[in-house]
């Protein structure tokens, strides 16, 4: 079932909708919140909530693309239980993920209003354009899925060290393009 047919089946309220919704995404969903919480017992509450809320949202929301939509509420709904489980204990790859990114984003503090927030939002996205396809994608990966070096090196077929490197060198690039366009880190 294509994703226009999903969400006409929530507009029509077809518990249908939820049901195709998660034949069609659950994987990725769980993906997401998975490379997160690390715990299948909370991944698999977030994913009901996420559930939930996307019920909710839709209509009067008409999400494009709608993996996009799944895969924010999920993550959003994924970190918020984080962050409630484990305020001093470390999961591995979320936390490394980000203390390696924090660097290159300013602190909530630099960023006074949701406008802020949006400004930013499109110079990260302007950055990604800038990248060849496989480091917008391995980027991506890491940052916003919170895969591990090791599948990311696994996904393109090169080393952990070598996915590392190139990381590194992109979070330097974003680093100096933010700067450029005047972001305060």
């Amino acid at each position: 079932m294509d994703d226009n047919q999903i969400i006409d089946l929530f507009f029509k309220r077809s518990e249908q909708a939820i049901i195709e919704l998660a034949n069609k995404y659950g994987r990725l969903c769980n993906r997401v919140s998975q490379n997160i919480l690390n715990n299948p017992l909370d991944s698999e509450e977030c994913i009901n909530d996420a559930y939930l809320g996307i019920w909710n949202s839709i209509p009067p929301q008409r999400p494009n693309p709608l993996p996009a939509y799944v895969c924010r509420i999920v993550r959003n709904l994924s970190i918020k239980k984080y962050h409630s489980n484990s305020a001093l204990k470390r999961n591995s790859n979320y936390d490394i993920a980000f203390e390696e990114i924090e660097d290159c984003i300013p602190s909530l503090n630099n960023v006074d209003n949701e406008y802020d927030s949006k400004e930013l939002a499109k110079i990260i996205d302007d950055f990604l354009d800038t990248l060849s396809k496989d480091n917008r994608v391995m980027f991506v990966r890491r940052y916003w899925f919170s895969d591990s070096l090791a599948e990311i090196a696994k996904m393109f077929e090169i080393t952990e060290h070598n996915a590392a490197v190139r990381l590194s060198r992109t979070r330097n690039h974003l680093k100096k393009y933010l700067i450029k366009r005047g972001v305060v880190l």
